[in-house]
């Protein structure tokens, strides 16, 4: 059953988040968790998000816009690596509220709250027509870097300021996944080096099965990436902009009560 359950939310996951950027490392580490500890689920997470984004870099970066990869990605490394070491000062803090169901306690730590809060008002936004028009000139490019590069290194949330920053630029859909997975690759290389030292030596304490696991997931995630690379011709921006925001809207919602991030 674990293998069933990790497979299906890997390749799905990694099929919808290649349209929206975002959201792979969100749906999946609820999925590890039920089957982890909370330290290897997080270890196990970042294994198969970057794994899974080196592989779609391999199949994208030739329709990749470099010229808005550099000037955003670049500002968004070392704001990413500030992020993250400010994390290793911060705890999760407590729970502002919390609930049950089958025997489980959820509730937001401050930190996810504000975060799902904000998602779930940009996703909110990004349905709107008038915020749909709006377009950011190309010097707006490294705020956009410094910005998303700092708040994924920090809450780990950083596709969906990045989704709503590339699609200001008018990028093409095919020039908008390539050049946002490429991005993220990047921001992936500088933050999660110093998750692993926040985790110690949590990644060693995979048993045999937890290694297969984690192992069949990257495969299930690299066939999710890959079967909806070769829909991309099919991808309208409005495609795009519909799945951003639902993907939004719906870890958004996930961080403000609790169920994730937590």
């Amino acid at each position: 059953m674990d293998f069933l359950i990790i497979g299906v939310v890997a390749f799905l996951a990694s099929g919808l988040t290649l349209y929206s950027g975002f959201g792979l490392g969100s749906v999946l580490l609820p999925a590890f968790a039920l089957f982890f500890p909370a330290p290897v689920a997080v270890a196990a997470t970042g294994v198969v998000h970057l794994l899974n984004g080196l592989f779609k870099g391999a199949l994208l970066w030739r329709q990749a816009d470099w010229i808005v990869v550099l000037r955003f990605g670049l500002p968004a490394v070392p704001a990413a690596v500030a992020g993250a070491w400010l994390l290793t000062g911060f705890g999760a803090g407590d729970q502002l509220f919390s609930w049950s169901v089958g025997g489980r306690v959820f509730g937001p730590a401050p930190a996810a709250l504000v975060v799902g809060a904000v998602m779930v008002a940009l996703g909110l936004l990004e349905l709107q027509p008038w915020f749909q028009r709006l377009a950011a000139p190309p010097s707006a490019a490294p705020v956009g870097g410094l910005a998303t590069g700092f708040l994924g290194g920090l809450t780990g949330q950083q596709g969906a300021l990045r989704s709503m920053f590339l699609l200001r630029f008018g990028l093409d859909p095919a020039r908008f996944i390539a050049t946002g997975v490429m991005i993220a690759v990047l921001i992936d290389l500088s933050r999660l080096p110093v998750y692993a030292l926040m985790a110690g030596s949590a990644a060693g304490a995979l048993d045999a099965r937890q290694g297969w696991l984690v192992g069949w997931a990257v495969l299930c995630a690299f066939a999710g990436a890959w079967s909806a690379v070769r829909w991309l011709k099919k991808v309208t921006i409005g495609l795009v902009r519909e799945v951003v925001a639902a993907v939004m809207l719906a870890i958004g919602a996930a961080l403000v009560a609790g169920l994730i991030g937590s």
